[in-house]
């Protein structure tokens, strides 16, 4: 019963633009976060059809349950897996249950089809259909790729070797595995392989971060001994990847303004062995560069908080048009705020800028802003054998879809320091609005958590796969980021 009065009171808050779902979720402390994340996305997935059975069957009158409780109560009934409670409410799905069923089965006569799936919109079906791989980082503070291997042949998995193709990640089953064919501490599993409940897992020696995730730490690459600053750093996954390639050597500067989500981390970093961190629940745009703590940092890691666009469990197409390019108008003159902040590190050599966002607005036209604001900066070239580019003529990015390379949607850019008389010469798109004055229009990172969403990283793997949408929005960073 309490599975469902929790679902049922974070869609009336997601609905009341209070937060995003999977913060919303993560914050409630529920004991089974993994079962509730699944329930809520999945109930928000089959909305339009569970309102439409229960409006036909005058189900509210009957009941007097509330709308959102009804929805996760026949989702789970009619669609999920059976409802998990008993009592009242068993008893009452139980007395609906004909008239609910034929309800159902007169909404596939209707449209055509003959699954609950069909029943979805055509993008909803296409994000059911592209079933990522279940992408599983091994943690190299604590074990190597090789120990990895053999610890799951010996429990009966069938490792397939180094992936070759795209292709190779989408022809798993069973319990085959590949090494990915882009990232060497990488592991790709068929997408319905859970997790949680592994020793490898609850003992940190494998993290469930989604491939695209893995990128930026992968990318900006610090060398052991190095002084790393992680910009907007919670839930941690990023961050505990930056401190394996630098070997726990050196200093990770970590923040994040949200103090729930910085205890999070805390836990998170303590099960993957880190150690080299120092973490700070402090805006970021407020940290000062000229801070001689700071006068070593080399490397920046900026995955600041964006739409969520690209995160597969939290697409939402509900928003309002103008309410949806408001938003992303107070993201991306947040995000350049952000860029431009941390371009004044004095000793600053490489930083990565990602989203996990599909809007051009949050991604090239911010980083092609940036470049004409800090003509001392360049983009690197990154992965020539990526199959996602970002879009003309910001080709040196990589993008990242369900559809080219299996995995959330995704941004990823690296500014690198220009050498003393290097040409001068940025990228010839369109500014932001705000790209001539940012200091006059863009918000702080604590207006703007009224208007984002965070990315999540690890989604739950009912959902198919892993920094978090909403609709107004606001926040962030799933087993999602």
């Amino acid at each position: 019963m309490a599975l469902y009065l929790k679902a049922a009171e974070i869609l009336d808050k997601v609905e009341r633009k209070e937060g995003a779902v999977k913060t919303l979720v993560y914050d409630s402390k529920f004991q089974n976060i993994k079962q509730l994340f699944a329930l809520v996305c999945e109930t928000q997935k089959f909305s339009p059809v569970l309102e439409d059975i229960i409006t036909t069957t005058k189900l509210l009158k009957e009941t007097k349950l509330k709308m959102n409780l009804a929805k996760v109560l026949v989702y789970d009934f009619l669609i999920g897996q059976g409802l998990k409670c008993g009592g009242s409410w068993k008893a009452m799905m139980m007395k609906h249950k004909s008239r609910l069923q034929s309800t159902l089965a007169r909404l596939k006569v209707q449209r055509k089809v003959s699954r609950n799936q069909d029943l979805l919109s055509t993008s909803s079906q296409q994000v059911e259909g592209d079933q990522l791989p279940r992408y599983v980082r091994v943690n190299t503070l604590k074990t190597t790729v090789g120990d990895v291997i053999d610890y799951l042949k010996r429990e009966g998995f069938s490792y397939q070797g180094q992936a070759s193709r795209l292709g190779d990640l989408t022809s798993l089953s069973g319990k085959t595995f590949l090494s990915d064919l882009h990232l060497p501490d990488l592991l790709v599993f068929p997408p319905k392989m859970d997790f949680h409940a592994h020793f490898l897992y609850q003992a940190g020696h494998i993290i469930l971060q989604d491939k695209a995730s893995c990128l930026p730490a992968y990318l900006l690459n610090p060398p052991e001994g190095a002084h790393v600053l992680d910009a907007c750093a919670a839930p941690g996954n990023k961050t505990s990847h930056l401190a394996a390639i630098m070997g726990n050597k050196g200093k990770l500067f970590a923040f994040d303004l949200d103090a729930k989500r910085l205890s999070t981390m805390s836990t998170l970093l303590l099960r993957a062995g880190v150690t080299c961190q120092q973490l700070a629940n402090q805006d970021f745009l407020k940290v000062n560069p000229e801070s001689p703590e700071y006068s070593q940092v080399e490397y920046i890691l900026l995955d600041p908080s964006c739409s969520g666009s690209g995160m597969v469990c939290l697409q939402d197409s509900r928003s309002e048009p103008q309410e949806e390019a408001g938003r992303l108008q107070a993201l991306a003159a947040f995000q350049l705020r952000c860029l431009n902040h941390a371009l004044r590190f004095p000793r600053l050599q490489r930083l990565v800028y990602s989203t996990c966002s599909i809007h051009t607005q949050e991604n090239e036209e911010v980083v092609a802003a940036c470049l004409q604001q800090n003509k001392g900066y360049r983009l690197v070239p990154l992965l020539p054998e990526w199959p996602e580019r970002g879009l003309e003529p910001l080709t040196q990015c990589l993008r990242a879809s369900t559809a080219k390379t299996r995995t959330h949607g995704f941004f990823v850019a690296m500014l690198e320091r220009r050498t003393l008389g290097e040409e001068e010469k940025g990228p010839q798109i369109q500014p932001l609005v705000c790209a001539t004055s940012p200091e006059d229009t863009c918000l702080s990172e604590t207006e703007v958590a009224a208007q984002e969403t965070s990315c999540t990283e690890t989604p739950p793997e009912r959902l198919k796969t892993k920094k978090r949408k909403n609709k107004k929005k606001k926040k962030p960073k799933a087993e999602g980021d």
